[in-house]
């Protein structure tokens, strides 16, 4: 692995010029690398237009099993700030750094103050670690993780540190008052289950006390068998589901075929892996919430 990074470092520097992150820095934009595009949202929603912000892992990719190459490793090496999610969500996250060979680069792993879950899986555990990584599909997580993002942002540019300071409190505020209003309305209904392609809103149950289900692994590992099908459609109709939730980075066959089997309607939900939905995160968390509620009121 060390010596992949290496030759793709390698065959960075022969590359010409240093692309957008050089021109971020002439315009007086600070450059940022997010790993994906859920830190991206968040980074840009605190730093609004002080910063340049690229993302690393490409669109229709899962994070988890993302493979740098040589135009990537140069992003890295031209940015001021690198922010990550962490709880194993970037496994090759550490290899890339030092083969990006930056050393005014400053790392911000986003989670670090949030309260994670532990993974219960111990295939999962064994090959991804031993939280679930998907953090910022939770109001009060993401909150933290832009306070996070905030103080990392100020430190590599403290001139804007009160703007950056400024826009995590604001978004802090959106997504308080969304969560008074989510729980409230979530408070009200008897059913509390949904299904979805894979299992990535465990901290938004948490938060809103929901249950999932899931057609694929917390790390998206292939879709259900014919015994897994066949417990998701007598879980769906034990607890009358009618709405089954697909996402761009899932295949939507598993979904589309229970949500026959079951007579319920397919619906997207927004993971944020890959850019698939319109706003910011605020307003894609808005839809989340919204639809899930539609779903089991």
């Amino acid at each position: 692995m060390k010596k992949l990074f290496c030759l793709l470092f390698a065959l960075c520097l022969v590359l010409a010029g240093c692309g957008k992150e050089q021109e971020a820095i002439k315009e007086g934009k600070l450059p940022v690398v997010a790993s994906f595009y859920a830190m991206k949202e968040l980074t840009e929603a605190v730093g609004g237009d002080k910063v340049h912000v690229t993302t690393l892992v490409p669109e229709g990719s899962e994070p988890h099993d993302f493979q740098p190459t040589p135009r990537q490793l140069k992003q890295l090496h031209s940015a001021k700030v690198f922010v990550i999610q962490g709880l194993g969500m970037e496994p090759w996250q550490a290899e890339m750094v030092k083969a990006a060979d930056n050393p005014n680069l400053q790392v911000v792993t986003a989670a670090k103050n949030v309260q994670a879950i532990e993974n219960e899986d111990e295939e999962e555990i064994e090959e991804h670690g031993k939280y679930d990584p998907h953090a910022w599909l939770s109001l009060l997580s993401a909150k933290a993780e832009a306070e996070t993002i905030a103080v990392a942002l100020s430190q590599a540019d403290p001139v804007n540190k009160e703007y950056y300071q400024a826009n995590a409190r604001k978004l802090g505020q959106q997504l308080d008052s969304m969560y008074v209003e989510y729980r409230a309305k979530f408070q009200t209904v008897q059913r509390k289950e949904f299904v979805t392609g894979h299992e990535a809103f465990g901290y938004l149950c948490r938060e809103f006390g929901l249950t999932q289900q899931s057609l694929e692994s917390m790390f998206a590992g292939g879709e259900p068998n014919a015994k897994e099908m066949a417990r998701l459609v007598r879980y769906a109709r034990d607890h009358h589901v009618t709405t089954i939730f697909t996402e761009a980075n899932v295949s939507p066959k598993s979904s589309e075929a229970l949500a026959r089997e079951i007579g319920a309607k397919v619906v997207p939900i927004h993971t944020m892996e890959s850019a698939e939905g319109k706003g910011g995160y605020a307003a894609q968390m808005r839809e989340n919430l919204g639809r899930i509620y539609e779903s089991v009121k």
